[in-house]
């Protein structure tokens, strides 16, 4: 496997990436995958609109934070000048990439006409493309799904008419919006965009395992792969898996003793990015994932009703000697790899 892609003028140092996720890839997380190896993790979503207002809360989804290795900004919007004026900020904040959102279904999304609803509407995304490309020196790239419906599966169309815009790559999403997440992502389908641009093109949907993403890569013939859900709880999952496809070995997963440090470094950082109480609120969807995905208590309604007592507490002191009670066991007997299937939740990635 090769060690990773060019995108525009970026060398992107592997060919395991991870999505833009709102509510997920804040900073705090973002810095915490970047330092367990993750080569590529891109903001949340980021309103062009607000962010050209710069309206706080926006303002913060977009923070770039020092340190990181790659700075990877997501827009969306449906307004041209709103668009061009979002780039131009995220180029000023520290972009290295500008990415721009044409594949988020949620409904409050695309009620808005913005997300997947876009692929709707062709000619309005080239625009926007357009206006993106024109105003920023970055590499542009667009997130987008197969199409709106099976009836209008027009990615490779779109991908086509991004690269002649200089759009620099492209992701697609094995599905199209109506779909959401449900049945399975469509990685053969994603080829037919592969063999449309000679830009890089970068398969996502479904990918959690190494035998995952083997197969969307042969089905996909895609230079690069995108991680979603599957890193919900597992922020080590992008390097895991770089080295996994790397060596031909099978995913490792972190031990009890690994994993409470990741969670107190991550809980630490998102006190310190938010303050008190919000820090502790925005954590409690991660220390659910972290208690779901591990495998101790081995019983999953164990880990569930765990999982409900952790995410009650009040207290940022209270969580680790919780978790270090919880998983004691498995830490003094030794157990060092362990291999799980993982439960995602169905919301949060575009």
């Amino acid at each position: 496997m090769a060690a990773g892609i060019q995108i525009g003028d970026v060398w992107v140092p592997g060919r395991v990436l991870t999505a833009p996720m709102t509510g997920i890839t804040d900073l705090p997380f973002r810095r915490l995958a970047s330092r367990l190896g993750a080569a590529y993790v891109a903001t949340e979503m980021v309103a062009a609109a607000e962010l050209a207002r710069a309206r706080p809360d926006v303002v913060r989804r977009a923070a770039v934070g020092e340190g990181l290795p790659l700075t990877v900004i997501q827009l969306v919007g449906r307004d041209p000048a709103s668009m061009a004026e979002g780039a131009r900020m995220a180029e000023r904040a520290g972009a290295d990439i500008i990415d721009l959102n044409f594949g988020c279904p949620a409904k409050e999304v695309t009620g808005a006409a913005c997300g997947s609803a876009l692929m709707r509407t062709p000619d309005l995304a080239c625009r926007l493309m357009e206006a993106a490309v024109n105003a920023t020196s970055r590499p542009v790239t667009v997130k987008m799904r197969l199409g709106w419906d099976d009836a209008s599966r027009n990615a490779p169309e779109l991908a086509r008419r991004a690269e002649g815009l200089g759009v620099k790559a492209v992701t697609v999403h094995g599905r199209t919006r109506q779909q959401f997440y449900t049945g399975v992502a469509d990685w053969t389908a994603v080829g037919e965009v592969k063999a449309a641009v000679t830009v890089p093109v970068i398969v996502n949907g479904d990918i959690v395992t190494a035998a995952d993403a083997r197969d969307a890569l042969a089905r996909s013939g895609a230079d690069a792969l995108m991680l979603g859900r599957g890193v919900y709880g597992r922020p080590w999952l992008a390097a895991h898996l770089e080295r996994a496809l790397a060596d031909g070995t099978v995913l490792e997963e972190p031990d009890a003793e690994a994993r409470l440090a990741i969670v107190v470094e991550h809980l630490q950082a998102s006190v310190a990015f938010y303050g008190l109480p919000l820090g502790l609120k925005m954590f409690r969807k991660h220390l659910g994932w972290y208690v779901e995905q591990a495998p101790w208590p081995a019983d999953p309604l164990d880990r569930r009703a765990a999982k409900a007592r952790l995410c009650r507490l009040d207290e940022p002191d209270q969580v680790e000697p919780a978790l270090a009670e919880l998983w004691r066991p498995v830490t003094l007997s030794g157990n060092s790899v362990v291999d799980i299937e993982p439960q995602f939740a169905e919301a949060g990635a575009a």
